[in-house]
């Protein structure tokens, strides 16, 4: 039961730096066009990230939890492999500044374990194959719709006063930051609520029933979606400064209205792919987001180097995770068994 509890910590640590390195996702636009102060701007984020959790659902964490690896073969020791795995990554990427997705992390650490454990055999390929077509596919999708959401604000507004408009798209981007933290919330806090649930369903110890009644099959317990949006939204609050940065000023100059586009684009993404339990990655949907509204100006208003870099720490970020998991379940294995 103790190694049960650990882990439970383990995994809420890794919801909190999941928090920690995305909160550029949801206030990089607003803190770049100086709508809120960086320390403002993550307290606004943080509560609704946490407001998430009334009534969005589970999906995404049912697809974490008994879609990526087959349950039947998820170990004390293949959770804390996975986790520990994505942590390695996901800190190492926070500390330099890359904005990269904490939850294809996971998701990595668990593939990782997985195949040390139960070989290619024990991996849902399908969910796995949706997981890295979306990779692609969400930030395209932001890019699209934000690009062409812009175009649209900007020409209804095209003969508005421009002081009036700027202060209007300020107000704005309030509202569309709060969508997408919520978003934020609840596409990643889930990750983690899947994690927990599939280890307490796959534990061969006799839980309180509060904590995980097995009669019920898999499924997430309140207490489990209560603690990780708490723990992803203190995660947001302490803000990584340095991912807000990349994300906010170098990747391209934001006013206020395209601030507003971007935020929008990357919410409505959100939202459609946690209706269908998709696991997608805020970081890069915000990312393309940005993207589209820049290009609107000119393709040379997207700093392409920067996006770049970021579209490697991307490709990278699953295997370099899993690598690190396997690794960490090799050493478990060998020192605890």
């Amino acid at each position: 039961m103790e190694i049960i509890l650990l882990l439970i910590l383990v995994a809420l640590a890794f919801d909190f730096l999941n928090g920690m390195n995305d909160a550029a996702n949801s206030i990089a636009t607003i803190v770049s066009t100086r709508v809120l102060s960086p320390r403002k701007a993550v307290a606004w984020a943080a509560f609704f990230n946490f407001v998430a959790a009334f009534g969005f659902g589970v999906a995404v964490a049912k697809t974490i939890g008994k879609g990526i690896v087959d349950p039947e073969i998820i170990t004390q020791s293949l959770i804390a492999a996975a986790l520990l795995g994505a942590i390695a990554w996901t800190y190492f990427c926070t500390h330099y500044g890359f904005p990269i997705s904490v939850s294809h992390s996971l998701i990595g650490g668990l593939v990782g374990a997985g195949i040390y454990k139960a070989g290619v055999a024990a991996l849902n390929m399908a969910s796995i194959t949706k997981v890295v077509v979306f990779i692609f596919v969400a930030p395209l999708i932001g890019m699209i719709v934000s690009f062409f959401l812009m175009i649209l604000v900007s020409w209804i507004f095209r003969n508005t006063n421009n002081a009036g408009t700027k202060r209007m798209f300020k107000v704005g981007q309030l509202i569309s930051s709060a969508a997408y933290s919520l978003g934020h919330g609840t596409n990643d806090a889930q990750k983690t609520m899947g994690i927990i649930a599939v280890l307490l369903f796959s534990s061969n110890v006799d839980l309180p029933i509060w904590m995980y009644d097995k009669s019920l099959g898999f499924y997430v317990p309140t207490w489990i979606i209560f603690a990780a949006y708490t723990a992803i939204g203190l995660g947001t609050l302490t803000g990584g400064w340095k991912v807000i940065q990349t994300m906010g000023v170098k990747l391209t100059h934001l006013q206020p209205v395209g601030g507003f586009s971007a935020e929008t684009g990357g919410a409505l993404v959100l939202f459609g792919t946690a209706l269908f339990g998709i696991p997608v990655s805020t970081t890069h949907t915000i990312a393309g987001s940005i993207m589209g509204v820049g290009a609107t100006r000119r393709i040379s208003a997207v700093r392409w180097g920067i996006a770049g870099r970021m579209i490697w720490a991307w490709v990278l970020t699953i295997p370099a995770s899993a690598l690190v998991a396997a690794l960490t379940f090799y050493l478990i294995e060998l020192f605890f068994h």
